[in-house]
């Protein structure tokens, strides 16, 4: 198997980071844009696509500000993906910054499916 490759994404969302974290934290927020459905159980988040199934263990979580996981089938990796909250202090602009992985031939498709997911998680969110 090849090393995948980590990449980084900014996306500009106008919304608080409250309502935000709710969006990329919970399975209910999650359902709306990132899967068809999200299930837990503690640690475990069963991610739901058109009848495939994929499980993540949630890695860490800070209120209002990040959340990562690991797929399971990448257990013994150090790979994850996170979702961050940004707020610049100044402006109070928010992003959602994403880290990801992705096999080096498959960068641009994963960047694309996230900017897919993101677009729908902006118009869900009215910031569209």
């Amino acid at each position: 198997m090849s090393d995948k490759v980590k990449f980084e994404m900014e996306f500009p969302i106008q919304v608080s980071p409250n309502l935000l974290y709710q969006y990329i934290s919970t399975p209910s927020g999650l359902s709306e844009w990132f899967a068809d459905n999200v299930n837990s159980r503690g640690e475990i988040f069963t991610f739901i696509w058109e009848g495939s199934e994929e499980e993540a263990k949630l890695l860490t979580k800070k209120t209002d500000d990040r959340i990562k996981w690991r797929w399971l089938a990448d257990e013994d990796t150090n790979y994850f993906f996170e979702m961050r909250i940004q707020v610049d202090e100044i402006t109070k602009d928010v992003s959602l910054m994403i880290t990801d992985y992705a096999e080096e031939d498959e960068v641009d498709e994963g960047k694309m499916l996230w900017e897919n997911m993101v677009s729908d998680l902006k118009q869900i969110l009215g910031s569209a």
